[in-house]
């Protein structure tokens, strides 16, 4: 089912890419979009993980360089039923972690050196469970789809306004429309669409595969108020959606809350505490 979302995911996107393409440029232009949707389809299923993992200069790590972190993920995965994934560290002090890949054999997870520096044994645990959950329901895959296409369209939107429309000398007001508002807001939906209701469920998951859902409430309330005072200079509005906690945390104004990719911690931590009776 989680596969089949990603399908109409893809889906989506290549009518979008012929329809714009349309828009600037005919007939042609939708053959271009068309082609160049289908490669990008391509990269975003078989490569866009290795992608964001190199944005954010994630170093693989085995047993031999990070064994307590690769104790507790082993220790999970037999507990889920899950194959053990790639291991990355990400060189950043806020503490924070992101799951990605394309299916269960082509797992990765990657965690902040502040996130080990700055979480108890059980807090770890209990956000590598998260993330294992999202490994568990294909979210990463949905994930890392999502970020590429977010990435597309704002890149597509600033090829269109470069070249202008249809017409160089009378720019289409129809194709501005589309660049300025359509496009832009496409891209907030497609993330909060893939985020905010998936986030809800991992820390559920998390909260069954330790047991412990007070381990995952503590955890949640350090890496929001860390968060607030500690950049993630790499940090995206196109990849945000897949950290545990938002990574611009600290940036949010009244405005960006509203289409947030993240529901509030307040509401993760009470959902947990619901679990607990």
């Amino acid at each position: 089912m989680e596969q089949l979302k990603t399908y109409a995911l893809m889906t989506g996107l290549t009518l979008l890419f012929i329809w714009f393409g349309g828009m600037i440029a005919g007939q042609s232009g939708m053959i271009i979009a068309l082609v160049a949707a289908a490669g990008m389809n391509f990269y975003a299923y078989y490569y866009s993980d290795q992608a964001v993992l190199k944005h954010y200069n994630a170093q693989p790590v085995d047993r031999a360089h990070a064994s307590g972190l690769y104790r507790i993920v082993e220790k999970l995965t037999q507990r889920a039923g899950l194959p053990m994934p790639a291991l990355y560290i990400i060189p950043e002090q806020q503490p924070n972690a992101f799951a990605t890949g394309r299916d269960y054999e082509h797992a990765a997870v990657a965690v902040t050196e502040g996130l080990l520096q700055l979480m108890s044994d059980e807090e770890v645990e209990a956000v590598i469970a998260h993330e294992l959950s999202h490994v568990k329901h294909y979210d990463m895959l949905i994930g890392t789809v999502a970020a590429t296409i977010a990435g597309a369209i704002a890149m597509l939107a600033q090829f269109g306004m470069f070249f202008g429309g249809g017409d160089r000398d009378r720019p289409n007001p129809i194709v501005m429309i589309a660049l300025m508002i359509i496009m832009p807001l496409a891209a907030s939906v497609i993330q909060m669409t893939v985020s905010r209701s998936r986030e809800f469920k991992a820390d559920e998951g998390s909260a069954r595969m330790t047991g412990h859902p007070e381990w995952l409430q503590s955890a949640l309330a350090k890496l929001d108020n860390y968060a607030k005072g500690i950049s993630l200079p790499e940090a995206d509005p196109q990849t945000a959606h897949m950290f545990i906690i938002n990574p611009f945390t600290g940036k949010d104004m009244s405005l960006r809350q509203l289409f947030s990719t993240h529901p509030t911690t307040e509401a993760r931590i009470e959902r947990l505490e619901a679990l607990k009776h």
